[in-house]
């Protein structure tokens, strides 16, 4: 498989942002996101979808950590 082209990128990030936008307003309901995730998987390359779906995590992850704080689960070993 070849490297996507500028305008095949363009094309994946341009179709993240609108799902990721979507996923924002709807407050990370897929359902009400299923069109722009179809179109996402169908610009992208499949590792790209990966990589993306886990990096959304990821920041959704860090975003709440900043925000909340962290606090160690009950049991959790404290170095």
């Amino acid at each position: 498989m070849s490297a996507p082209n500028a305008s095949q990128r363009k094309a994946c990030w341009d179709a993240r942002d609108e799902l990721w936008k979507c996923l924002d307003v709807n407050k990370d309901l897929n359902s009400a996101c299923e069109k722009h995730q179809r179109e996402f998987e169908a610009n992208c390359p499949a590792q790209w979808v990966k990589y993306f779906s886990k990096r959304r995590d990821f920041l959704k992850y860090k975003e709440k950590i900043e925000k909340e704080g962290y606090e160690p689960t009950e049991g959790a070993s404290k170095l």
